[in-house]
C-alpha cells in the first residue's frame, strides 16, 4: 500500500532522552486525525486520535499534567 504524504497537514517532533515522538495532523476519507508515534530505537507504537475529540484528549492530558505537577510539589 502506497503512503501518500499529501494527506499530511502538519507535523511536530519531540525528542526526549532516547525517545522520539512524532505528532502528525492528517486528513483521510473519514476526516482529520492526529497520529501520535513513539519511536524508541526503531520500535514504533502509534495511536490515532480523531481530530473532533482532540480538545477532550488535550483536556485529559492537561489534567494528568496538573496532577503530576501537584504530586511532585507534595513530595
Amino acid at each position: 500500500m502506497q503512503n501518500n504524504n499529501n494527506d499530511l497537514l502538519h507535523t511536530e517532533k519531540i525528542i526526549a532522552d532516547r525517545k522520539t515522538f512524532y505528532i502528525d495532523l492528517k486528513k483521510n476519507a473519514r476526516g482529520k486525525v492526529v497520529k501520535i508515534t513513539e519511536d524508541v530505537g526503531g520500535n514504533r507504537d502509534t495511536i490515532m486520535v480523531p481530530a473532533d475529540i482532540l480538545a477532550d484528549f488535550i483536556a485529559a492530558l492537561t489534567d494528568i499534567q496538573e496532577t503530576s505537577v501537584n504530586d511532585s510539589n507534595n513530595s
